[in-house]
């Protein structure tokens, strides 16, 4: 069990774990989960830290099929300028490799912001906090879970 996964288990919420055997030399993380369990790559989403301002980090969850539009990240924290946050920052903070964060269960809670495409699918997959492992839930229970913002985030 992973933080995320127990996060899911310990508020009761309707999930299922999804594991595939993880290719170390996959150039992006989330498209190799959707092609190994064979689901589209807009029901995948990916969990990315941003640096706000460089004062303060947030999360961006959104499908791997898109790009994060800095801009709209921003505008949505009500903030200058968004970048993207450092490793060393981002793994500290989430207590989670690259690669394999989730935006559950993670170290220290951080603002969260999730794409609002996320709202058309009735379940959707993030990672289980480990790379090979991923977790489907409904939109509404990573909203509830995560206190996170649907925004209009991505490019």
């Amino acid at each position: 069990m992973t933080p995320a996964i127990n996060t899911a288990k310990q508020n009761k919420v309707i999930y299922k774990v999804h594991e595939y055997q993880h290719d170390a030399t996959a150039e992006s993380y989330g498209d190799e989960a959707a092609q190994k369990l064979g689901i589209a790559t807009d029901r995948v989403f990916k969990t990315l830290v941003v640096s706000i301002d460089r004062k303060a980090l947030v999360v961006a969850v959104l499908p791997v099929s898109a790009m994060l539009s800095m801009k709209l990240i921003a505008k949505a924290c009500s903030a200058k300028k968004a970048t993207m946050a450092d490793k060393a920052d981002v793994e500290r903070s989430t207590g989670y490799v690259l690669g394999g964060v989730s935006p559950l269960g993670q170290k220290k809670r951080l603002k969260t912001f999730i794409d609002a495409s996320a709202q058309q699918f009735p379940t959707i997959y993030i990672s289980a906090g480990k790379r090979g492992l991923e977790i489907e839930l409904s939109p509404q229970d990573l909203q509830k879970l995560t206190q996170a913002n649907m925004a209009g985030i991505c490019q």
